[in-house]
């Protein structure tokens, strides 16, 4: 018999197809830190992380991709765009550490995601209960422009962890238009029944999925998915008034009452 194939190296464009069998979300985020595969966001992440902006200049930045957070065994996912890059690609920590995060986990604390309002640094002792954030972009890109390229390449990373997260999950909040186009995507892959021509975004959009078996039927328990749009929590939206806090406070906690539902 022939040798098996090698396994990618960490800056091969196959390397993310190896997270498909990830047997954990330890075992996702090991993988994941070590990914290489898109020159162009290893390039700007790691001259972000030399570089460094004057506020920051003493502080070690962590220049890698960045793995999700939140409660393992969430109810609720939120899904953004990408690490910002003197944000999350500098503390390590999805969304911490800039003001969109400081917008984001201050919601979640007013309605019971967060044990505090603040998010600085991946050890400040933030917590979340019952749901968890990622992105379908890991490494912060240019200009916060990811390459439909680049997207596409990462997607393994977020398809892996919704199933590792597993079918305890009821509601799917998509920050901005490419966290829902991606989500989408990841769900119709995975086997989930996504309308076509695919729901358009918008905040406050609501979509209810079913996960259907081979024969046609609703498949059991965690087969029901419903999809939330809000607007993303950029300062481009959050200065001029877009998003404000009842708006994406309003959005959580419709989260939460399908969640129990």
């Amino acid at each position: 018999m022939p040798d098996a194939a090698p396994p990618a190296l960490p800056d091969s464009p196959d390397y993310p197809l190896a997270a498909r069998t990830a047997p954990t979300l330890a075992a996702l985020d090991a993988h994941l830190v070590e990914c290489r595969a898109c020159p162009r966001l290893v390039a700007w992440r790691e001259e972000v992380a030399r570089e460094r902006r004057a506020a920051f200049r003493d502080e070690h930045y962590w220049g890698r991709p960045v793995p999700g957070f939140g409660d393992p065994a969430a109810r609720v996912v939120v899904v953004g765009l990408a690490p910002a890059a003197h944000g999350a690609n500098r503390t390590g920590r999805m969304f911490t550490g800039d003001r969109s995060g400081d917008f984001l986990f201050a919601a979640m604390h007013r309605t019971g995601f967060a044990n505090q309002a603040t998010s600085v640094a991946a050890d400040d002792g933030l917590e979340l209960r019952d749901i968890r954030v990622t992105a379908p972009v890991r490494c912060a890109p240019p200009a916060n422009k990811p390459t439909p390229e680049e997207r596409r390449r990462c997607a393994p990373y977020l398809a892996r962890e919704l199933e590792l997260v597993g079918s305890g999950v009821r509601v799917a909040v998509a920050l901005g238009g490419i966290g829902w186009q991606a989500l989408l995507t990841t769900l119709a892959e995975q086997g989930w029944d996504v309308p076509r021509p695919r729901p358009r975004f918008a905040h406050g959009a609501e979509v209810t999925l079913a996960r259907r078996s081979d024969d046609g039927t609703t498949a059991g328990p965690g087969a029901t998915l419903t999809v939330l749009g809000c607007f993303h929590v950029s300062q481009q939206n959050t200065f001029t008034g877009r998003l404000t806090p009842d708006m994406l406070d309003d959005v959580l906690r419709r989260a939460r009452e399908l969640a129990d539902a």
